[in-house]
């Protein structure tokens, strides 16, 4: 996509600045909103961002076992789960399930194409592979933040600027992260249903 390319070269840019002031050694980064950047929706979309990071251990917890990409009986438990919190965040149940369904389906955007990837090049593979029962609670723990940030971003998510800002905010998050094409599009596939206008 153009534009999406043309903001994240500006991004870039614009970001060198700020990126001096992160440790070197912040293994998982999350950075306060950018100046150029919407405060509400920059927390909102590093925390997608850090989920789609996540997508990379579920992928090799998964590589070369019967374990499926898709698992209903997962999805269904949190999409149950998100519906029953929303209420009380004053969030509709609908619009909360279609953004937990957005974040999902990026995991899943991430893990197909690795595995395309280590298909086609063996010697990238993973040699090691984590539990799954290690990595769902941390993205439980990012579920409850995404929901939490979720309501407190109803008013942004509304206005009609809300696809602009949102279009920036995951650009520089593309560079913080640095995200191949892959995570990149992931990224845009989990930050699909951030805006209620329209």
């Amino acid at each position: 996509m153009r534009l999406r390319s043309l903001l994240v070269t500006v991004t870039a840019v614009l970001a060198g600045s700020l990126l001096f002031a992160v440790p070197a050694s912040a293994s998982s980064p999350s950075f306060s909103s950018p100046s150029f950047s919407s405060p509400s929706l920059w927390r909102l979309t590093d925390l997608a961002a850090q989920r789609v990071r996540i997508a990379d251990q579920v992928a090799a917890a998964k590589y070369g076992t019967p374990s499926p990409i898709d698992d209903p009986a997962r999805e269904q438990q949190i999409y149950d789960s998100v519906a029953a919190r929303a209420p009380q965040l004053g969030l509709d149940p609908a619009d909360a399930v279609r953004f937990f369904h957005a974040q999902i389906e990026a995991n899943k955007v991430v893990q197909r194409g690795l595995y395309a990837r280590w298909d086609a090049h063996p010697a990238e593979a993973p040699t090691t592979r984590p539990g799954l029962g290690q990595i769902r609670p941390v993205i439980d723990g990012l579920n409850t933040s995404l929901l939490t940030e979720l309501a407190a971003t109803i008013p942004v998510r509304a206005a009609r600027s809300c696809p602009a800002h949102q279009l920036v905010s995951a650009a520089f998050a593309d560079v913080v992260h640095h995200f191949d094409a892959l995570h990149a599009h992931a990224l845009g596939e989990a930050t699909s249903a951030t805006c209620t206008a329209g």
